[in-house]
């Protein structure tokens, strides 16, 4: 892995994780203003709960050296995350600037995952 896929890699996945970790504190505690977001997306309250815990957990999957599978799972479940959000927030008729936290969130998803090392990955490819 060559030193700029290596920064590209550590600053995507930092970023990414800092993200998922912070709205899932966020959700986690049932802040007011989120708590209207996401009944005003039309979800239930305690679909707050799920999220928070699976992006915490994710966060720590993410981070941790091996466990590549678990790691992929993560990745899959940041994306399906991310990707739902986006369209919950499209369906809605949200402005672009609600929608951007999602898209960022699901860029660096993509990104990290495109660059992790081979450590991090289920099958090493010979190049």
């Amino acid at each position: 892995m060559t030193k700029r896929n290596k920064i590209i890699y550590w600053i995507s996945t930092i970023w990414l994780a800092l993200g998922m970790l912070s709205s899932g504190i966020v959700q986690l505690f049932k802040m007011k203003e989120e708590i209207d977001f996401i009944i005003e997306l039309g979800y239930p309250v305690y679909f707050m709960t799920i999220l928070s815990a699976w992006k915490i957990l994710g966060v720590v999957a993410v981070l941790v050296p091996k466990f590549p599978l678990l790691k992929e799972w993560t990745y899959a479940g940041f994306f399906f995350s991310m990707s739902g959000a986006i369209f919950s927030h499209i369906a809605m008729g949200d402005p672009v600037n609600e929608i951007f936290p999602s898209l960022l969130l699901l860029t660096l998803t993509v990104v990290s995952w495109y660059f992790r090392p081979a450590d991090r990955k289920i099958v090493t490819l010979n190049q």
